[in-house]
């Protein structure tokens, strides 16, 4: 724990931040007021539970993303019921005592702390300890902090945040988040009020503006290439200004991005594995901001652990199945926990997927003086429609994406381990408790999941998290333009994007092209993205990647999505929405119970 004389730590139960940097690790002895930060190596030690804080259990360490973001925007259909929190992200119905939401609050302003720490030991050391030659590498630290002090208030406001600014100002004086812009020195400056909605991304667009400023002239070593950059801080700040609705300032500067970062869309074929743990893929030509992740439990179970940089946990809960040792899907094996979440089934046809259920026959080309197997199974998935499947493919009747995103039971095959055994080529399955029900399709996750490893017997994931790529800086950039007018830029940077999932030249016109804003989308018969391009884009691109969820609040897209997907596997009752309420989460009674300053500043609802 660090302490202050000048300074109360609120929170320090953080992992530690950049993996390939071993400065960056929490220590975990006391240090003496008088002499600590008296190095830049330990000024580095203070900034780096900013980024592991990332990895926190309530953030990507595990819960927000399979527990909290899947289930409330349906691209997971939880199978297990058995937790109410969980339950209640799925009906979008949070009660003030949920678990997750509360846990994604204290996480993220313990990232905030971290922050406020590390800009009050910069002051200290630069008044204290540097010498005039120190001063850019203090900056730099500066703008780090800055930045993720942005990051961690631009997801609380987005999750509990009264309303998003609209065009106008509209929503302006809503009720945003206690904002803490430094460490508080005692109890009684620990008491916030909610700020409004306006002093909010106030503040975070002044933090992202200086974090832009301060890291100007910053290059990162390779072995410290997940920390921000200016490139990172201008990024989000476009996207703050995408979703207060600012579109001059959004066109701006997402357009000094796209034009002077050096980044832009990645290949197809890099794109397609770059979810799953290649490290070559690892801070490519798109990525502006990720979460640096090593395969690595650090000898315990994941985030759980408590020991400093332990690897992310999310892919224990949407792991793939594949087919059992006997080659059914009655008993088929999870590549981690089962029984927890699969892909909802609307989501397949969402993607454009034209094909009805299958069904299981005898399998024409079974040898019967061997026991059945994954590899000699018994019964298989209809040849002639495993061959119409395949022509989907082929022809891309459906949107590439659906197979960046999941696989297909009995047409992918997975070269994996299980239970310490050898790698083997094994096709994918239905999950087990599918297995005999004839209208579903069953599909497993593949981005973000493991899909080479048994994900239960090494409690880890191995992939980094996009945070920020150039994908959504185009969209945005389409969004500013088509707010303020422009709609042939718009549907351009739409087109750019929509190129890419084809494997076409991103800036040539091609026959995929959308002709227009309201033009037919792979989407099927479907009444939110059927003909909303932009909509659509969005959804398809960052696909269980978090992302959906600000979209559907923003553009208020609850009742719809609710309707679209009907029902969920761990409710009884349909599904349905309160745009009363449901746009925001609950502030925790937990901090009612901590604060005095916010009595009586619920959100509307709860």
């Amino acid at each position: 724990m660090y302490k202050k004389i000048y300074i109360t730590i609120l929170a320090l139960g953080l992992l530690a931040g950049c993996k390939k940097d071993p400065a960056l690790v929490v220590p975990t002895d006391r240090v003496s007021t008088s002499s600590f930060p008296n190095t830049l190596d330990e000024l580095n030690t203070i900034l780096a539970p900013a980024y592991g804080n990332l990895k926190s259990i309530g953030l990507w360490g595990f819960e927000l993303m399979p527990k909290a973001l899947e289930n409330s925007t349906h691209t997971g259909d939880a199978n297990y019921n058995g937790d109410a929190a969980w339950n209640e992200m799925t009906a979008n119905n949070l009660s003030v005592t949920n678990g997750k939401s509360q846990n994604a609050w204290t996480a993220l302003y313990a990232g905030v702390t971290t922050c406020n720490v590390t800009l009050a030991a910069a002051d200290f050391f630069e008044a204290n300890k540097a010498s005039s030659a120190q001063k850019a590498d203090i900056d730099a630290i500066r703008g780090q902090a800055k930045f993720m002090r942005a990051f961690y208030y631009f997801q609380l406001e987005t999750l509990f945040g009264e309303a998003y600014i609209k065009a106008g100002g509209v929503n302006e004086g809503k009720m945003g988040i206690p904002l803490y812009k430094e460490v508080p020195k005692n109890v009684e400056t620990t008491q916030q009020a909610r700020a409004t909605t306006k002093a909010v991304w106030d503040f975070i667009k002044a933090d992202l503006k200086d974090a832009a400023a301060l890291l100007d002239a910053k290059v990162w070593p390779a072995a410290e290439i997940g920390r921000a950059t200016k490139w990172s801080a201008k990024a989000l700040l476009g996207k703050a200004y995408v979703f207060t609705e600012d579109w001059a300032n959004a066109k701006t500067t997402l357009l000094d991005v796209i034009n002077n970062s050096g980044k832009t869309l990645m290949p197809f074929a890099k794109y397609k594995d770059a979810f799953n743990g290649n490290t070559a893929n690892e801070f490519n030509e798109e990525s502006l901001f990720e979460l640096n992740v090593d395969a690595d439990n650090k000898g315990n179970y994941g985030p759980w652990g408590g020991v400093p940089n332990a690897s992310t946990l999310n892919g224990v809960i949407w792991s793939p199945y594949i087919l059992s040792e006997a080659g059914t899907e009655t008993g088929a094996r999870p590549l981690g926990y089962g029984g927890n979440l699969g892909v909802h089934d609307k989501n397949v046809t969402r993607f454009g997927y034209p094909l009805g259920y299958y069904n299981l026959v005898t399998n024409p080309a079974f040898d019967n003086t061997k026991p059945a197997s994954f590899s000699n199974p018994a019964q298989v998935m209809d040849p002639v429609y495993k061959a119409q499947a395949q022509l989907v493919r082929t022809n891309k009747t459906a949107d590439p994406r659906l197979y960046v995103n999941l696989v297909q039971p009995w047409v992918d095959v997975l070269n994996t381990d299980w239970n310490g055994a050898p790698k083997q080529n094994v096709p994918v399955s239905k999950p087990d408790y599918l297995a005999g029900q004839p209208n579903t399709y069953g599909w497993g996750f593949r981005k973000y999941a493991a899909i080479d490893y048994h994900i239960n017997n090494v409690n880890y994931d191995k992939w980094n998290w996009y945070f920020l790529r150039m994908a959504d800086i185009y969209l945005l950039y389409a969004e500013a333009s088509i707010g303020s007018g422009d709609a042939v830029t718009g549907l351009e940077y739409i087109n750019k994007v929509h190129r890419r999932a084809y494997d076409l030249p991103i800036n040539t016109v091609s026959a995929r092209d959308y002709t227009s804003l309201t033009a037919a989308t792979p989407a099927i018969s479907d009444p939110v993205l059927g003909t909303n391009p932009l909509r659509y884009e969005r959804w398809a691109e960052f696909f269980h990647e978090g992302i959906w969820w600000f979209d559907v609040c923003r553009w208020r897209l609850g009742p719809q999505e609710a309707t679209f997907y009907g029902t969920a596997r761990n409710l009884s009752t349909p599904l349905t929405f309160n745009e009363a309420k449901s746009y925001s989460w609950p502030i925790p009674l937990t901090e009612f119970n901590a604060n005095a300053k916010i009595a009586g500043q619920q959100n509307p609802g709860y």
